[in-house]
């Protein structure tokens, strides 16, 4: 089977999806250069939660807090622990879940539900497919070379991973953060503690062992014959929810190819039911879904409070409201595109003139590649969406191999592997902004930068394939033209101090993967980021700032 082949079978059917036709609407202010979806009636039905009137901050709070992903969580549940009041600043909607609605889209057939204001979708499999403009939970933002996958959501990565919480072993992590983060007390201290609340688990063998986990336990017999030694990964996944779809106690989403858009059925452990939730329920902590972050600065004169810019949206794109809000302290935790856009931008237009030379610097892929092979076995089931295994493979760069899914759409899906190629490489890009524009910031992504770590992965995962009966031995493909793990940008020890201070600011700081040096040592970097945030945050907390 070739690359063609390949694409058709996981693309062709999604393709083909249409949209439904609805009167048009009057023209009305809008956040993307589109008009309204055409089925946001439909989506009115479906999801009407996203579309009720949507609550606004004060003009000043103590601490605003921009995103609502892993950093972002964290940073609000210790402020308002501390009794800090908080505004958490998310551009995306608060989604609900149900055991059986159909709140998000589907992974095998996407509809505006599922991306942020786009007509299109370009997803592993290279085939473009139609979209209704919507403002979805997952951002694609595209660059010469590169395209970035994250969340624009309540809960924002949290909600469109996979999952994985996994580590770094601590040659790895001392690579990466060259002695500027002291692994053994992240190891000791707060990937425990982040643990604690996040609860992640392997799958339980029971799950395992069903049909729709064939394609893991396949995975791991391929990985085998080739002399590796498949190591079970952690997922914050409640098992109890998967086992329900599987026993038809609720409507298949983890079960059946669903995670990158959303699981309807919180069968995802994702932050809205753990560090968002514990930080509403202090009393001390505000979360505002529909507030777009445009700009950041400094108020003038003495007062030292920073002003943020702000366009509320409706999910359909249409502009409610622009202000500006104040607070004494502003946390940047938007991710690493979010974060290194605001910083980068204030410092081009001189809202910022005091960031350093760092900021926009150091931004890396996690060294993500996206890999298929052949199924060996006449075992075929759904493809579930919680990666089961991984391996460590350090014959040359390191590279780990996770067991990943394939969403079904047409039978030859079923009968593919794929998985998710995390490589231990060091190529950088970093982000510019010309003011003299509509102050747009781009990725200067290196040309052909992905190539080694590329070629890294697929040398392993076509060694797995060799050891595969003669029939199915090519490895179908490898894909580093996307992340879905975007770091860097204001680099802890660099752009910002060694807590996430930003260098040159007071009450100024970077809370999230932007602060991330470009790599979690072949690891998924959503555990690292978390335990990053709760050492800095506790540190910024005990300080006083």
């Amino acid at each position: 089977m070739d690359r063609r082949d390949f694409v058709k079978g996981v693309g062709l059917a999604a393709a083909m999806v249409g949209l439904a036709r609805v009167d048009s609407t009057p023209p009305v202010a809008r956040a993307d250069n589109f008009g309204p979806s055409p089925r946001t009636s439909l989506y009115r039905t479906l999801v009407p939660e996203i579309f009720a009137p949507l609550p606004d901050p004060a003009d000043h709070v103590p601490a605003i807090v921009i995103g609502s992903g892993f950093g972002a969580a964290v940073t609000a549940l210790r402020l308002s622990q501390s009794g800090t009041r908080v505004a958490v600043l998310e551009r995306g909607s608060r989604w609900p879940s149900d055991p059986w609605r159909d709140i998000f889209a589907a992974d095998t057939v996407p509809d505006g539900r599922g991306f942020w204001y786009r007509t299109s979708f370009t997803g592993v499999n290279r085939v473009p497919l139609a979209v209704d403009p919507f403002g979805g939970v997952l951002d694609v933002c595209s660059y010469p070379g590169m395209d970035v996958w994250r969340g624009a959501c309540v809960g924002g990565g949290s909600v469109v991973f996979t999952g994985v919480f996994i580590e770094p072993e601590q040659r790895f992590f001392d690579h990466v953060f060259q002695g500027v983060v002291d692994y053994r007390e992240m190891h000791d201290v707060y990937y425990p503690r982040v643990r604690q609340i996040l609860r992640p688990s392997p799958i339980p063998e029971d799950i395992y062992n069903s049909v729709a986990f064939a394609h893991s336990r396949a995975w791991d017999g391929q990985v085998r014959a080739a002399g590796y030694l498949p190591q079970r990964n952690d997922g914050v996944w409640r098992w109890n929810i998967i086992r329900d779809e599987l026993d038809g106690r609720s409507r298949p989403s983890a079960t059946i190819g669903c995670s990158n858009l959303g699981n309807s059925n919180g069968a995802k452990f994702d932050l809205n039911q753990n560090y968002l939730r514990y930080a509403e329920a202090t009393g001390y902590a505000g979360i505002y879904p529909g507030h777009r972050v445009d700009a950041i600065s400094k108020e003038p004169g003495a007062s030292g409070r920073y002003t943020v810019a702000v366009t509320k949206l409706a999910p359909t794109g249409e502009v409610l409201r622009t202000r500006t809000l104040t607070c004494d302290m502003l946390f940047l935790a938007a991710g690493s595109i979010g974060t290194s856009e605001l910083l980068v931008r204030a410092r081009a237009t001189g809202a910022l003139p005091d960031l350093n030379e760092h900021i926009g610097e150091g931004w890396g892929t996690n060294g993500d590649v996206a890999l298929a092979r052949p199924l060996t076995t006449l075992e075929v089931g759904t493809q579930g969406t919680p990666s089961a295994s991984r391996i460590l493979d350090e014959a040359g760069a390191p590279v780990a191999l996770e067991s990943w899914f394939v969403p079904g759409t047409t039978p030859l899906d079923t009968t593919i592997l794929a998985s998710l190629g995390i490589v231990l490489d060091d190529t950088r890009g970093r982000f510019v902004c010309d003011p003299t524009t509509d102050g747009r910031v781009e990725l200067q992504w290196p040309p052909g930068g992905a190539v080694g770590y590329l070629e890294r992965a697929r040398e392993v995962n076509s060694n797995v394939a060799c050891h595969c009966p003669p029939a199915f031995r090519a490895g179908l493909d490898a894909d580093a033209s996307f992340t879905s793990h975007p770091l860097g940008g204001a680099v802890i020890g660099r752009a910002t101090d060694e807590y996430g201070r930003v260098r040159g600011y007071r009450n100024l700081y970077v809370m999230d993967g932007a602060a991330v040096p470009g790599s979690t040592g072949t690891v998924n970097p959503s555990l690292t980021i978390s335990a990053l945030a709760e050492r800095n945050i506790e540190e910024i907390i005990r300080s006083g700032g």
